[in-house]
């Protein structure tokens, strides 16, 4: 070891999905829409003034703000943006988890979370989701130093309804609590109605599962307008100008496309229905899912096999080498054509 390495700030990272980058592979790995942008959105971009791109964006990020507040009714003052979701929940970790109490989060959620709290130095507490991977709100009635939900779970697909978060919130009104909705607009209801009520409140979402837009990394906290100003406060401390220029167009444009939103957001509900039948008919057993993609075991196939066998086709699928994750898979929903080959096959490897 170097001298200056004692020096390091060392974490275990968070581990993306694989981007495999073949022409002929059906990609379920990633939970992203395997619907392209809306037409508004390319529209958009090709006419941009590109000569703009040597001024600095708009660090207030005004337009996309705009549009955010009139979708969701709203304010401006209320609304957060940053470089997806991921960049959105770390400053809020950064800005409103400075206790020494612990965080409290599920042991199996999103796991960004435990990395966060590792590279800020942030005690947390990881309490287990039950049996059948619904978290105990009971576990959230003690002392803490603040809450985080995601609803719909991943990588379970689990949601809990608005009773739930309510009954969370009720019990925690000393500290901050982030609903992470990712997932969201595939089922369930959102609570950004619950923000009214609740100061303390801050949903998280993004534009890259159910808005196509995974690549332009845009993601957005709802809440009361003192979260969002002490949030500014921080990210103009670290770095003024989070969006590009071309993120904004896009995510304007997209927020506006509204109707092509919601024939996205159907077909992939539809698939996913269609995808339960299926599976379930194979001897898949899998949670309700809410989300995009489905948390899937066999009864009698162990997980890593299938794994194996569908990346030798290239179908790619999400393995999760931990405990209790081990004998699950997650699946994307992709198109419907995709799901049918992913079901025609398994049917023929099962059947072996």
């Amino acid at each position: 070891m170097k001298p200056w390495e004692a020096y390091f700030r060392k974490v275990e990272p968070y581990v993306a999905g694989e981007q495999p980058k073949l022409s002929n592979m059906i990609k379920l790995n990633t939970n992203e829409n395997p619907y392209p942008p809306a037409p508004q959105v390319i529209q958009a971009i090709r006419g941009m003034n590109m000569e703009r791109l040597k001024l600095y964006p708009d660090p207030a990020c005004e337009e996309l703000i705009t549009a955010i507040a009139d979708t969701y009714e709203v304010s401006k003052e209320q609304i957060f943006v940053g470089v997806g979701s991921d960049d959105v929940l770390g400053m809020a970790f950064l800005t409103f988890f400075n206790s020494s109490k612990p965080v409290l989060f599920p042991d199996i959620t999103y796991s960004f979370y435990d990395v966060w709290t590792e590279l800020f130095c942030i005690p947390y507490k990881r309490p287990a989701l039950d049996q059948n991977y619904h978290i105990q709100k009971e576990d959230y009635y003690e002392e803490n130093g603040g809450v985080v939900i995601a609803n719909p779970n991943a990588p379970t697909s689990i949601y809990e309804d608005l009773n739930f978060i309510r009954d969370i919130l009720e019990h925690n009104q000393d500290v901050v609590v982030i609903v992470d909705e990712a997932y969201i607009d595939f089922g369930g209801t959102s609570a950004i109605e619950l923000v009214k009520e609740y100061e303390n409140l801050l949903v998280v979402q993004t534009y890259s599962k159910s808005r196509s837009l995974a690549g332009m990394r845009i993601g957005y906290a709802i809440g009361h307008p003192s979260l969002i100003q002490a949030m500014q406060d921080v990210k103009y401390s670290y770095n003024s100008y989070t969006m590009n220029q071309t993120s904004i167009v896009a995510g304007v444009a997209s927020m506006q496309a509204k109707e092509y939103f919601e024939e996205c957001r159907n077909k992939i509900i539809d698939t996913r229905e269609w995808t339960k039948r299926e599976l379930g008919k194979l001897g898949f057993s899998f949670p309700d899912s809410m989300t995009n993609f489905l948390f899937v075991t066999h009864e009698s196939v162990p997980a890593k096999e299938l794994f194996e066998a569908l990346r030798k086709v290239n179908i790619f699928v999400r393995y999760f080498n931990k405990p209790r994750l081990d004998n699950h898979l997650r699946i994307s929903i992709g198109t419907m054509e995709e799901m049918k080959r992913l079901i025609e096959f398994l049917s023929g490897y099962i059947e072996i």
